[in-house]
């Protein structure tokens, strides 16, 4: 990858950081690690990867996105945001009573959400459909999902998958966010699904593993993923869950807690300072 284009998104990563901070700061509540994890997936399919227009955002041929794990709307909401979808003064009214960003994406009230999520593995099955309906009906965009590995550990996951591959989505490609952490303790600990990538090549699943912070895998995958025929692809992408804060990193508690004013003040310095 140039440098130019590298530095341009990991700028962009950053920039999403801080608005996730300011989001949970803001609402005084929110899921910061699981957002913070996801910053350069999330950066890379909205600044490269996907075909979206903020102008349209219903456009019919745009490639769709479902954010399966749907507590970390935060940085969602941020890269919509920063993409032009809506005005950046509405992230700090997230999870207020007058707001249109809630707590969990609402395909409804929000521009450039596709699908409202929340209740763990129905995105993921939500992002199958679309795929197959785009093979139904002709039609050359792709679906995206990010599915976190907290709620691999769901059964629906599993049927989705199965579905998936049995439908031949090629169409259809999974990010699996591998940050270790769930809201009650490490995965591994609280029900492990490992590992992740002989089970969903078993399902039928085209596999990658990367780091999820390193563009330049980021970008090889996702050109891998549109290389593949006849199955689908996921990419279980290696991540740390509150990266770029340092309290927050690998710590649990910070799951669905929100940082105080001393905190927030820190992880902005320490985010800036990356810029």
């Amino acid at each position: 990858m140039e440098q130019a284009k590298l530095n341009s998104l990991k700028k962009t990563a950053a920039q999403i950081r801080l608005d996730i901070l300011e989001e949970v700061h803001a609402a005084s509540s929110g899921h910061p690690g699981g957002s913070l994890s996801i910053a350069e997936i999330i950066t890379y399919l909205y600044f490269e990867e996907m075909n979206v227009d903020p102008a349209n955002p219903k456009w019919a041929d745009r490639d769709r996105f479902v954010l399966s794990k749907g507590h970390t709307a935060p940085a969602l909401y941020a890269a919509l945001a920063e993409k032009g979808f809506f005005s950046k003064d509405e992230l700090c009214k997230l999870r207020h009573v007058d707001s249109f960003l809630q707590g969990h994406p609402d395909m409804k009230g929000t521009a450039g959400i596709d699908m409202s999520t929340g209740s763990l593995g129905l995105g993921f099955s939500t992002a199958c459909g679309m795929a197959l309906a785009a093979k139904i009906d002709g039609k050359d965009y792709r679906t995206y999902t990010i599915v976190g590995d907290g709620e691999s550990e769901e059964g629906q996951v599993w049927e989705a998958a199965m579905f998936a591959a049995h439908y031949k989505l090629d169409n259809l490609c999974v990010i699996l966010d591998w940050n270790g952490l769930q809201i009650d303790g490490p995965v591994t600990e609280v029900m492990n699904p490992t590992p992740h990538d002989k089970k969903f090549e078993a399902f039928g699943f085209h596999v990658i593993s990367i780091d999820g912070h390193d563009f330049d895998a980021i970008e090889a995958a996702f050109a891998e993923a549109k290389s593949v025929k006849g199955k689908p692809t996921v990419i279980i992408a290696k991540t740390v869950k509150g990266k770029g804060v340092s309290y927050m990193e690998n710590q649990v508690g910070w799951h669905g807690s929100a940082p105080n004013d001393e905190q927030y003040a820190q992880g902005v310095a320490e985010i800036k300072a990356t810029m």
